[in-house]
């Protein structure tokens, strides 16, 4: 898996202040957590190991713990990166609707725009956006994969996401703790590990199955916010500042 020399560790806090890397393109503004043309699912060596008596516990053969779990231990899904051009920006046609699960995590776990992959707070708290019939607005608490964006890319990223459709939800957040992880559930088999459940919802940190789990996205819970449109927003920002 080939991997940038990023001013970051992927699943830890940053090392320095200095920028994660330059978003424009020759395609425009393009999300950091948008996945490129070129980057690819690694090849499947995964193998579930004894972990403690009667404990198994899912690895890569060749696992590098660094970079191949998460805050919480939870095997991550890799996927390749593509090489910076020499102005530090990401190259490969943007893959619109899919997401990089690698920069999905490290924004998500480290609260850094998914536009541009500086830190997000703002004032008021963050922002987080999600299609227009996402979320009951009423609900006490929202689950949300979508990492929080930067004022000044909210808009952008209304735009640029299809799954927003230009008029997404928007969640002012004063708090937003980490929940649990998405992706698949593998097993053993006659023919080594393959995969068994994908789960539709969530799973938390915490749950048993955890251990054979391979996430390929980091999931917030949303519980002290307000529902507001990007008007309102940038009014109450303004208004805060």
């Amino acid at each position: 898996m080939t991997v940038p020399p990023l001013p970051y560790s992927p699943f830890g806090k940053t090392r320095d202040k200095r920028p994660f890397l330059h978003t424009s393109s020759a395609y425009g503004l393009v999300p950091f957590i948008t996945q490129r043309e070129g980057e690819e699912e690694a090849p499947d060596n995964l193998v579930i190991r004894e972990h403690a008596p009667g404990r198994r516990r899912l690895h890569y053969t060749d696992e590098d713990p660094a970079r191949d779990r998460d805050m919480r231990g939870v095997l991550v899904a890799r996927c390749s990166f593509n090489p910076c051009d020499e102005g530090g920006r990401m190259t490969g046609e943007p893959q619109w609707k899919m997401i990089h699960p690698h920069r999905q995590i490290m924004t998500m776990q480290n609260m850094r725009c998914q536009v541009c992959a500086e830190p997000a707070r703002t004032r008021l708290g963050y922002i987080f956006l999600a299609g227009p019939k996402d979320h009951d607005p009423e609900a006490p608490t929202v689950l949300t994969n979508q990492p929080p964006v930067f004022l000044k890319h909210a808009r952008a990223a209304a735009v640029l996401c299809p799954h927003l459709e230009r008029n997404p939800m928007v969640f002012l957040a004063r708090s937003a703790p980490l929940y649990g992880v998405q992706g698949t559930l593998y097993g053993p088999g006659a023919d080594g590990v393959h995969a068994v459940a994908r789960p539709a919802d969530p799973v938390p940190y915490g749950h048993r199955s955890l251990s054979t789990f391979l996430a390929s996205q980091v999931i917030r819970r949303l519980g002290a916010f307000r529902v507001v449109d990007l008007r309102q927003l940038l009014r109450s920002l303004r208004t805060a500042c």
